[in-house]
């Protein structure tokens, strides 16, 4: 998986113009994308060729949630509940949310498919997957509060290295610790872009 931000981007943050920690910055980086992506219960990579994969439907009529994707090639379901997904819904029988591809004016990749006209999910008893997605997963392009988010991120990895037991300095008031929640500024930037599990 790509990382969401350059190594000449978290350099500039740093103000870093030598070469030394290039290797272990770029580890930082990775490690700060895949942080975003388990923080957000998402990956932002980038849409690139056609893949299949299966859902499982809650209910007949209830919208379905699918992964990140751009482009929906086709919707095939298993009607007759044979594992084979023999039955493809025409156009006007679903409908890609959110509408238009976009959410608070933002390129945004599709994340619902909801029944329309003829369409349906067949649920099955023993709850496997009766409905498969063919399309482009992925996002348009990496959100920049996302891009910005992994600089703050892997810039607060990489300097953690300086304090290797948990304490920055000592000041008037004794040890000043390092603390390991979540940087304010970084769950401030992803916030919009969390995807809520149940």
């Amino acid at each position: 998986m790509a990382d969401y931000a350059t190594l000449a981007q978290v350099k500039a943050a740093l103000r870093i113009t030598d070469t030394v920690d290039d290797a272990l910055l770029g580890a930082t980086i990775t490690a700060a994308s895949r942080f975003i992506d388990g923080h957000c219960n998402r990956n932002f990579q980038v849409a690139s060729g056609t893949a299949i994969r299966d859902y499982i439907p809650t209910a007949r009529m209830d919208p379905l949630i699918v992964d990140d994707i751009t482009t929906v090639v086709s919707v095939k379901i298993d009607e007759d509940l044979d594992r084979t997904f023999a039955t493809t819904l025409r156009d006007i029988d679903f409908q890609l949310e959110p509408v238009n591809g976009l959410s608070f004016g933002e390129d945004y990749p599709y994340t619902r498919v909801r029944p329309q006209e003829d369409g349906y999910w067949p649920v099955a008893f023993e709850k496997r997957a009766t409905v498969r997605v063919e399309g482009t997963f992925g996002w348009p392009a990496v959100p920049d509060p996302v891009v910005q988010a992994t600089i703050l991120q892997a810039s607060r990895l990489f300097t953690r290295y300086e304090s290797p037991l948990g304490v920055a300095g000592f000041g008037d008031m004794g040890a000043m610790r390092v603390s390991f929640k979540v940087d304010p500024d970084v769950a401030m930037l992803v916030a919009p872009y969390r995807r809520v599990q149940f």
